[in-house]
């Protein structure tokens, strides 16, 4: 990696990790270059990168600034700034996990609360596809539960900033069955996991879904995090084709 690389890497890891905020101007060459103990053209060079990544926007005669790395509904997402940074940072699965575990757990306590007869009927009617999917390549059907579920929450805002997420959700989807699904103990696990889910929701216990939803999507995360610390290479799913099987996979 060169000199650059490792700058740009740095910014990035300080952009995930909330030390530079989107929206945010991003200090000048001259003080990067103090703090980062490299020369301007070095700093210019890793801003250019990150500019072309679509991380960082430059305004002619006020800076550079941080993009909004959340792409639209309707972005490509495969070549939005999140995407660049799933794939070049492993941890940035698990950063998705834990936005899935708190919003998740809302949706289903809200969907609990607030499902009419139409969406318990859709969120069955999921269900059941995924009962009927083969658990080795179910990711769709999964994700697509979980999507209705979000969807009886009836809260607007939920359900606009999920979808506008839509892409980045179904790939912690595909990470959980290409990881998880293969292991016979842990693919019973989250069946009764998504069984509980729904039984709750249907019955109306809002505290209930809002726990084992929640609980759920937490395995999905300790377990991936588990089989990286026993070494094992934990496979991240690229979504450039609508087929899961088809898709190629990626190892860090």
């Amino acid at each position: 990696m060169g000199i650059s690389q490792e700058i740009s890497f740095r910014l990035e890891r300080l952009i995930l990790d909330g030390g530079l905020a989107p929206g945010q101007k991003i200090p000048s060459e001259r003080q990067l270059s103090t703090r980062l103990g490299v020369s301007r053209a070095i700093i210019r060079e890793a801003l250019h990168e990150l500019q072309g990544r679509g991380v960082i926007e430059t305004q002619h005669g006020r800076g550079s600034f941080v993009a909004s790395i959340v792409p639209n509904t309707d972005d490509l997402e495969d070549n939005s700034p999140l995407m660049h940074l799933f794939a070049g940072h492993p941890r940035t699965l698990y950063d998705l996990l834990e936005v899935r575990e708190q919003l998740e757990g809302q949706a289903a306590e809200l969907a609990a609360q607030r499902a009419t007869r139409g969406d318990l009927h859709r969120i069955t009617k999921a269900y059941r596809a995924l009962e009927d999917t083969d658990p080795l390549s179910n990711a769709k059907p999964d994700h697509g539960f979980h999507q209705a579920i979000i969807e009886a929450s009836h809260n607007p805002v939920l359900v606009h900033v999920l979808n506008g997420l839509k892409n980045m959700m179904l790939l912690t989807v595909h990470a959980s069955v290409a990881n998880l699904n293969p292991r016979a103990e842990m693919r019973q696990l989250i069946m009764k996991q998504h069984k509980q889910i729904y039984q709750a929701i249907m019955a109306g216990k809002a505290r209930t879904a809002r726990k084992v939803a929640m609980a759920h999507v937490r395995f999905v995360q300790d377990s991936l995090r588990s089989l990286e610390n026993q070494g094992a290479e934990v496979i991240r799913v690229s979504l450039e084709s609508n087929n899961f099987h088809e898709n190629p996979t990626k190892r860090y």
